[in-house]
Order: C-alpha cells, then sequence, then structure tokens
C-alpha cells in the first residue's frame, strides 16, 4: 500500500500555555507562554500578524475552533461556548526556553483582549493562529518613517530591532502618558518622536505631526499602523500629497473608533485596499 502525503495545512493553530506576565510600562503587558508548536511558530517571522483565541471565561477545558482554510470561516464545536478572535502578533519567540511572548495594550476589563490579559495568571490559555512561512515585514530602504499609536508598538518595535545599522529614520509613536514610553532597541539611527493621547478614541496628533516632518525624498519606506481615521489620513497625505509610490508604503489600521474589531473589519480592510 503506498504511502498518502497529506499536504500541511496552511495555518498554524494551537493553543498556548500561560508561564508568566512582566508590565513593560503600567499600560503594556507581555504575556510568556509555551506549547508544542513553538518551533513552528519559529518558522514564521516575528512582528507578523496572527490571530489570538481568547476563550470564554466560563471555559473549564480550552479546545482550539477550526479554521476552514477554502471558505476563511471558523467552525466551533456544538454547544460550546464561542472565544473572541482578535489580530495580535507575537513580539518575540526563544527555541531554549521553548516560549513565544505577546504584548498587549492593558485598559482593565473594557476589551476581551484586555480583560484576559490583565486576568490571565500561569496555567491558562491562549489560542494561536497564524499562517505558515516567513514573510517580509517590511520593505528595504535607506530612510524610515514609523508611525504607530500603542497598539502598533509590537510590530514596530520588531521592525527597530531588525533595521540594519545603515539604516535611518523617524519613528512617530503614540502612547497614554510620558509613562508609556518605552526603551525601543534599535541598530539604526532613528529619531523618536513621542506624543501623548490619554483618550485616543477621540482622535489622535500623530497624523499632524507627521506633516510637519522633513520626508525622505528617495530610497523610503513608510510603515503606518493605527486608528482608522489617523492610517487614512496618513495614506493620503503620502500617496496624494508628497506622491509616494504604492511600494513605499504599508499602513494598516488596527482598530476604528467605537467600533469593535471583528465588526470593522470590512471598513479596514477596504480602505486598505483603496488606499494601494
Amino acid at each position: 500500500m503506498k504511502d498518502i502525503n497529506i499536504p500541511a495545512s496552511p495555518f498554524i493553530a494551537a493553543p498556548f500555555e500561560v508561564i508568566r506576565k512582566e508590565y513593560i510600562t503600567p499600560h503594556y503587558l507581555r504575556i510568556f507562554l509555551t506549547g508544542e508548536n513553538v518551533a513552528e511558530i519559529a518558522e514564521t517571522t516575528v512582528g507578523i500578524n496572527n490571530k489570538i483565541i481568547i476563550p470564554p471565561s466560563d471555559m473549564v477545558n480550552f479546545k482550539m475552533p477550526k479554521m476552514n482554510s477554502q471558505t476563511k470561516e471558523w467552525n466551533y464545536e456544538e454547544n460550546s461556548s464561542r472565544p473572541k478572535i482578535r489580530t495580535y502578533t507575537h513580539r518575540g519567540i526563544d527555541l531554549e526556553k521553548n516560549e513565544i511572548w505577546i504584548d498587549f495594550v492593558v485598559h482593565g476589563d473594557e476589551g476581551p483582549a484586555s480583560k484576559w490579559a490583565t486576568h490571565a495568571k500561569p496555567g491558562d490559555f491562549l489560542g494561536v493562529m497564524m499562517k505558515r512561512g516567513k514573510k517580509e515585514l517590511y520593505a528595504s530602504a535607506d530612510h524610515y518613517v514609523l508611525v504607530g499609536d500603542a497598539t502598533a508598538i509590537p510590530v514596530i518595535g520588531a521592525i527597530l530591532e531588525d533595521l540594519p545599522a545603515s539604516a535611518k529614520g523617524i519613528a512617530i509613536l503614540e502612547v497614554y502618558d510620558k509613562n508609556e514610553e518605552q526603551l525601543l532597541k534599535t541598530k539604526a539611527s532613528i529619531d523618536f518622536i513621542w506624543t501623548h493621547n490619554p483618550i485616543p478614541q477621540n482622535g489622535s496628533k500623530i497624523a499632524s505631526i507627521l506633516k510637519q516632518q522633513r520626508l525622505p525624498k528617495t530610497s523610503r519606506f513608510a510603515y503606518v499602523a493605527a486608528e482608522f481615521s489617523s492610517v487614512k489620513e496618513i495614506r493620503n497625505y503620502l500617496r496624494k500629497d508628497q506622491h509616494w509610490e504604492r511600494e513605499e508604503l504599508y499602513a494598516y489600521s488596527y482598530w476604528k473608533s467605537g467600533v469593535a474589531e471583528d465588526r470593522s473589519v470590512s471598513d479596514r480592510r477596504s480602505e486598505m485596499e483603496s488606499g494601494l
């Protein structure tokens, strides 16, 4: 009888167990996780988006939903409480310790991810799902413009750590207050501009701050990640007013003010695609 080669799933989807927690700032929490699939996560790119599957608080035995790779829909077991699914990124990995870590912006119990992270304890489980394989996080250039709010610090932090020493640029980062500013490591020559916003739901200044900067003219790349309206304004400014080419810019909105992530996906995706 011939062996049948079953192709690997295009997704990594597995439960991970909480090991420990560390507050980087008062509202920025790093959670370390372990599991049998850490080695598979190592085959992806640090900083790339993933999906976290947050179990309901009343769930005794954590069970991962199944993703239908054809329809891109989640399949749940009958009569089971449905977990919340949110977009995050793994911030780092240590194969020797068999652990990954994910950073959360926490504000108490106001959102499912913040609530889970705030109350998570060793032994709790979190589902993680990612596409397999390496993916380019940013384009190669001499000059970089990195713009984001607190939700973007994990990916911008990953970019900064990966940039070569020859790179130059600016990073405009919006956080709650002075206490939320982080020491982000990089070999590149980056000018950091921190701005404070205790109520990000009411609007942001990062677009206006960007417009005040002297931007590079050649060999440039911008990575922008923030609230929907800020990303839209920055994209329009760079593409239409400053005449940046499509390949010189990646702009993605992680959230839309007043709308839950799972209810704003279509708006955020269509806006991103329209800006291409």
